[in-house]
């Protein structure tokens, strides 16, 4: 089973050397590794350029895009492999073998989809953990989602359910979650940290961001006719104050 896992960076000259060693330190090897950059103008193609020279499962472009998921939906088509994840350009695995539990579950448990846990770093330091659960089409309208992070699906789902919706620019990542788990896919949850991720995302870095990731989370709501907008949205937030306490 090869797995694809797809990194995007745009000016990540600060952090992507230390993504880019937690994918080729994973002891699963029938990985490809794709990263799309975004005409970066830091020294991120640079490096870049000397990480797939070192390693032949890395395949590469750096272009302008419109957006980050203008910028996935490059990497899902570049994508070859039988299962596509992705790893943020800030972001490490939580373990070497990380990606080798997330195969091992695929293959055991003939499903779909897999997600584990997530924790959140500020460098060394543990911030907060996402600790999820066992999918429960109920939980959906209480603003239940998977980490995104930890998701990783097999191919022909994208090729069913469609691309990311680039009309989004910070909500994309739920509304495919809601089309991925409302389709009936069958999933299962891995308890474990498998990836750390760095605080400071496009969704939370200030007000303005989370005003406008409230008002898209609604849209996406109605979009896949799932919760009662508000409410759910309330809901999907206060699940936040969990992550402080695990």
């Amino acid at each position: 089973m090869k797995i694809s896992i797809i990194t995007i960076t745009f000016n990540s000259a600060k952090t992507i050397q230390r993504a880019l060693d937690s994918v080729q330190s994973q002891t699963y090897k029938d990985i490809e590794h794709i990263i799309v950059d975004g005409a970066s103008t830091d020294g991120t193609k640079e490096i870049i350029e000397a990480y797939a020279k070192k390693h032949q499962n890395v395949r590469w472009k750096s272009e302008k895009d419109s957006g980050i998921y203008n910028a996935i939906n490059k990497g899902i088509r570049m994508a070859t492999g039988d299962v596509i994840g992705f790893l943020h350009s800030d972001d490490v695995f939580f373990s070497p073998d990380s990606i080798g539990q997330i195969a091992a579950a695929l293959e055991r448990e003939k499903v779909d989809v897999v997600y584990g846990d997530l924790q959140y770093c500020k460098g060394p330091k543990v911030v907060r953990r996402w600790k999820s659960n066992d999918f429960n089409p109920c939980a959906l309208k209480y603003g239940w989602m998977p980490p995104h992070p930890t998701v990783y699906v097999r191919r022909e789902v994208y090729q069913q359910v469609g691309e990311y919706d680039e009309w989004f620019r910070i909500s994309a990542d739920y509304d495919m979650m809601l089309r991925i788990f409302t389709a009936g896919y069958k999933s299962k949850y891995i308890p474990q940290v498998l990836v750390c991720m760095e605080v400071g995302g496009a969704s939370n870095k200030n007000t303005q961001a989370r005003l406008s990731k409230t008002q898209e989370d609604r849209v996406v709501l109605k979009k896949n006719q799932v919760g009662a907008g508000y409410l759910t949205v309330a809901c999907k937030q206060l699940r936040k104050i969990k992550q402080f306490l695990c």
